[in-house]
Parts: C-alpha cells; structure tokens; sequence
C-alpha cells in the first residue's frame, strides 16, 4: 500500500482528489497539535540541533547527522544523538544505545549512528526523555535529534531539513494525499534545508547540496574491506530497505556495477531466506541494512556506507551557520 501510494504522490499529477479532505483534516488537526506543543516545549540546558524533513521515507538524513556530529566533535563539542528509534522494540525508554545493541531494539538508524561514530545515542518516543539520559549521565553538551521536526515538544535552537532532490516534494500534498508531514511553507521556517543530490531547487535560502559518495565494501563476515571498484562490469545482488531504494541501486551502476535489484520497505526487518538470492553472486547492502543482517551473514555479503559531501563553500555555510546560532565551544554550557 505504501509503495502504491508513493508512487501516486511522486508522480507529476495533482493530488488524488478522493483524499484531499482528509489531508485537510491532517492539516488542521496536526497544526493545533503542533501549536499546544511549541507552546508547552522543553528548554534544555544544551543546544539542540533538530534534522528531519517533511516528506515521508528516506531523505538522507542520517547521512548527514553522521557528517554533522563529525564537524562538531572537530569544532570541540561532546555530542549525544536522539532519536524515535523507529524500527526497534526496546523492553523499556529511553534506551541508551551503544557499538553493538541490537538493531532490533535500537531501531536502524540509531544502531548504525552508535557503531559508526561510537558517539553517545539514546532512543525513546519522547525524545526529552531520550535527551535528559545522555544529559544525566554527563555525556553530551550538544544534542543532535535524527528525525524530530515535527516532536515539538523539544525546544530546538536549530532546524535543518533534509529533502530529496530526486524526488523533491511530490505532489506538494499532505498526507494522505500527499507525501508531506507539513506544509511546504514549513521550509520557510527552518534555519537550512539540505538538498540530497540534484533535481529540485529549494525555494528557501539558505539551502545547500549534499552529495551520497559511497565508501569502500566491508564484509558482514569481519573478512575485512575492498574498493567498490572491485565489483565494477560484475553482475551483483543488491538490497536496500531505506526510504529510497533506487538511489542506491542507482549509485552502484554508476560505480559500473551489474546491478539485480531487490528493493525491501524501509527499516525492514530480514529473514534469511528472504536474502537467498539466486544466482549466488556477490550481495551488496545499505550500511542501515547491514546493522541487522551480521547474524545473517554469509561469504561475499557485503555493506556499502554512504558518505555525505559538500562542496567547500556549502561546508562553510553550514559552519558558519552553526557559529551564528549556536555557542562557541568556548562559551557551551557546562554541568
């Protein structure tokens, strides 16, 4: 269903017009939620940068919080990322999450920020509460939420959202008629919007353009690493359950790889079986994908990382961006 309904959203068509009363009701009932919120918001006693998005799926958010929160552990701060956890299933909340808590319990996104970067992360529905363990602990004096624009009960001194520039905003629709969780005027509100990769123009400013390079094949195994370029004029399975699967599978052939294709839902959930590809020929996977696929491993299962890029002008704006909004390092918050 959700696959059918994007592909009506995405189209170059207006919004089915069965469902525009009831994207009015969205409308109205998630603006006065939004607003009863905001009002009564958490103030925390370190900054808060929020990147999410307002369309539905994958954007590339968590692409760039893993850049973001390099830059800043360089500019001297001690970050903690939080996060809905959107995926897992913990026993109870907030869960600290670390190198290697399951993926099924931390949810996808979570699980792949704490073993990347070893950074402090913590998941919860109330993302406060997610916030006041790292804080508590003594862990962080800069918080970062993957995916939490629309929590506004957390007061934020940053908004960034990321929008897919292969897709843009769809019809400009709400849900259900469209893939948006606000309004397009939103952008207007938001301190920075990311574009991931080129094809739609932001009409907000600032905006810069981010680029998914995709790092060297790591073995599920632990056999250790090879260049992409190993795989290049071979024929290859390829999955990703992320929000977009054909950027991926997109990515690869540009890499001159042969791509078979097996796209899955987003943050799915594998069974081997459903991985037991014929021909045997080299698996490739989204890093997000291998976090819950290791137990699954076989030989020649493979996880490609993505990295975000920037132009050098772009990573200046962000920075600066960040320096005008935010404390010196110098200046942070302490206690």
């Amino acid at each position: 269903m959700k696959q059918a309904l994007e592909r009506i959203w995405y189209r170059s068509a207006p919004p089915p017009a069965p469902l525009r009363p009831l994207a009015a009701l969205y409308g109205a009932v998630s603006t006065r939620l939004a607003r009863q919120r905001q009002a009564a918001a958490v103030r925390l006693p370190v900054p808060v940068i929020v990147v999410g998005n307002i369309a539905v799926g994958g954007t590339g958010k968590t692409p760039f919080v893993l850049w973001l929160v390099q830059r800043l552990r360089e500019r001297g701060w001690r970050p903690g990322v939080i996060s809905r956890g959107y995926g897992g299933h913990a026993p109870a909340y907030p869960l600290r999450v670390g190198p290697s808590t399951d993926a099924a319990r931390a949810g996808d996104e979570p699980a792949l920020i704490a073993r990347r970067l070893g950074v402090p992360v913590a998941v919860a529905p109330d993302r406060v509460a997610a916030a006041r363990l790292l804080l508590d602990a003594g862990e962080a004096d800069i918080l970062v939420a993957d995916d939490g624009l629309q929590h506004y009960r957390l007061a934020r001194d940053l908004e960034i959202c990321v929008v897919d520039g292969s897709r843009g905003l769809g019809n400009g629709a709400l849900l259900p008629a469209g893939p948006l969780r606000e309004t397009p005027q939103r952008l207007q509100q938001v301190d920075l919007v990311v574009v991931n990769g080129g094809g739609w123009s932001s009409p907000r400013e600032p905006a810069v353009e981010m680029r998914l390079a995709l790092g060297q094949a790591e073995a599920l195994d632990g056999g250790g690493r090879r260049p992409l370029a190993d795989f290049a004029g071979r024929r290859v399975h390829a999955a990703a359950g992320i929000g977009n699967p054909e950027r991926f599978f997109t990515a690869l052939r540009a890499a001159g790889i042969e791509v078979i294709p097996h796209p899955f839902p987003d943050h799915h959930r594998y069974r081997a079986d459903e991985l037991a590809f014929t021909p045997e020929l080299p698996l490739l996977m989204t890093e997000k994908d291998a976090v819950k696929c290791r137990e699954l491993a076989r030989p020649d299962w493979w996880c490609v990382p993505a990295e975000a890029a920037f132009s050098a002008q772009d990573a200046v704006l962000v920075q600066q961006l960040a320096d005008r909004l935010l404390p010196t390092p110098s200046s942070k918050p302490h206690g």
